[in-house]
């Protein structure tokens, strides 16, 4: 019993935040790694589970356009997901973290 117990909590240390993967799904959106970075830091609180869940979705994006995507095209395309409160949260940062 006591052996599994460290095992335990190192599982838990290799997970990874919903804030670390979020930046990782907007790099692979194709914003660049800084700018995810700071956008990720504003978003990850202020977003529920399942509108994060949405934002992966967007990561498919770049599949199809290899060049980074600017800040303008994203938001264009978070658009299509239809969540006001996605798009709120996600401009908000976007210009606090262009400025």
């Amino acid at each position: 019993m006591l052996v599994a117990f460290p095992l335990v909590v190192l599982s838990g240390c290799t997970s990874l935040s919903p804030e670390s993967r979020l930046r990782a799904r907007l790099i692979e959106a194709g914003l660049s790694p800084r700018m995810a970075g700071c956008m990720a830091q504003r978003m990850a609180d202020r977003l529920s589970i399942a509108q994060l869940r949405k934002l992966q979705s967007l990561a498919s994006l770049r599949k199809s356009h290899m060049e980074e995507m600017t800040v303008d095209r994203f938001l264009h395309q978070l658009r299509a997901l239809e969540d006001p409160e996605i798009f709120t949260v996600t401009s908000k940062a976007a210009i606090r973290c262009a400025l």
